[in-house]
């Protein structure tokens, strides 16, 4: 069985739910103990040490902002010499390349408009999108966020190291990769990396619904958190293969913030990312173009609601909402509206972009699979969109990542200030921030 995005339609019904809610208030189970992961199968999941949780004080975990300076100092007296860890499945080889340096805003200056491409589950499968996408990226001088599933890394035969939360071990809602997509994987993920993309977290199994994310507890997604860092950290034990180099990055430094599947449970996964010293979350199911705000300490970035053409209607800023928008259910609807589907969904965004851009420079958020639904449409409307917007004057295409790194060395008075902008809103900028 292909290992292409599995996502059934359970998982866009699911999801299609969450966005019906939100469009029309816009206008337009059970919790037992968590399974533990056995640290002989699964490649160490349960970290003890490092910046996560662990030590002898498990139970108290360390604030962010002091996980999050260890994170600085822990190769601050690096020799320059590439450093492997663990199994060799990872290492460190310096400060990630090709990374803008944060400058705070000056008095009366305009605010660049950030875009944030993001992409979920990030596997090479057959239709080689992963690729396709970083050469978009390089093509259109963008930097993007890639939130990787860590059960991509995992070969079938080795399913059972995996327990997901209230589910059967060994199991889950998409497809475990094949051998041959777990090494074209790996190697689209040390390239984007060196291009100075980030690597965030998809987490592994993508259940949506009941006994899904939205009905884990905190520890229960402590264990997923847990198990998607060791199926990153411990690739070579897993598959065992011995002829491919280490990912060039230190997963416990380079991993600060990820999606939930299907945006659900962000409640419970703010609480538990807290422990890790994460610095944003991009799992809520919504909100307006407005600048970013914190939850208990973590940037929030939402999907983003943006205009949908020729009606009142405001959809999220991800591609299987314009699907369910266009054809419902399914991912393959009638070929003779594919053109105009296209053609909407390529606007919608755009009507999302233009109206921050000349409006507020909120950032735009706009988030994706590697898939083929609807013959490819949404794809296709992407890279039209990522090629038209991502050279204009003004604006910069980041990570998630680099946009947090903007975020915080601002002054919290202007972004609070800024967050005081209705979406199209457009101040004098010479005076509104002075």
């Amino acid at each position: 069985m292909q290992a292409k995005r599995a996502y059934g339609i359970a998982a866009l019904i699911a999801v299609a739910v969450v966005v019906a809610l939100i469009v029309s208030l816009t206008g337009g189970g059970s919790d037992p103990s968590p399974e533990e992961p056995d640290p002989t199968l699964a490649g160490d999941p349960v970290r003890t040490t490092g910046p996560g949780r662990g030590g002898k004080n498990a139970g108290a975990p360390e604030p962010p902002d002091e996980l999050q300076q260890k994170r600085k100092e822990k190769y601050a007296d690096w020799d320059g010499k590439v450093k492997v860890l663990g199994d060799g499945s990872t290492s460190y080889t310096g400060p990630q390349p090709k990374q803008p340096k944060p400058r705070k805003l000056k008095p009366g200056e305009k605010p660049p408009q950030f875009v944030v491409f993001s992409w979920d589950g990030a596997l090479q499968g057959d239709d080689r999108l992963f690729s396709h996408f970083r050469e978009v990226a390089e093509e259109s001088n963008a930097d993007m966020t890639f939130f990787l599933s860590g059960m991509y890394l995992v070969p079938k035969y080795k399913s059972s190291i995996y327990r997901p939360p209230q589910h059967k071990r060994g199991s889950a809602a998409i497809s475990f990769p094949t051998d041959g997509h777990i090494r074209d994987t790996l190697e689209q993920v040390r390239g984007a990396w060196l291009e100075g993309n980030e690597i965030g977290s998809h987490f592994n199994g993508h259940f949506c619904g009941p006994k899904g994310g939205g009905d884990w507890s905190v520890e229960e997604w402590r264990s997923e958190i847990d198990q998607s860092y060791a199926f990153v950290k411990n690739w070579k034990t897993n598959t065992g293969f011995t002829d491919i180099d280490p990912l060039p990055f230190d997963y416990d430094v380079e991993l600060v913030g990820g999606r939930a599947p299907c945006l659900e449970g962000q409640k419970n996964l703010i609480s538990a990312i807290k422990s890790y010293g994460w610095r944003y979350d991009a799992s809520s199911p919504g909100d307006f173009q407005i600048w970013p705000s914190k939850i208990k300490g973590i940037w929030n970035f939402p999907l983003q609601l943006v205009p949908y053409p020729e009606s009142e209607k405001q959809v999220l800023s991800m591609d299987f909402n314009f699907l369910y928008n266009q054809s419902g259910d399914t991912t393959e609807g009638d070929p003779a509206k594919y053109p105009e589907w296209e053609r909407l969904t390529r606007q919608g965004y755009l009507n999302g972009f233009e109206r921050v851009y000349n409006g507020s420079r909120a950032p735009l958020f706009i988030g994706n699979h590697f898939e083929t639904w609807n013959g490819g449409i949404y794809m296709k409307a992407i890279e039209d969109v990522m090629r038209d917007v991502c050279r204009r004057e003004g604006v910069r295409c980041v990570s998630f990542k680099q946009l947090a790194d903007w975020l915080d060395v601002q002054d919290p008075e202007v972004l609070a200030k800024l967050r005081m902008l209705d979406p199209a809103e457009a101040p004098d900028w010479a005076t509104y921030l002075k």
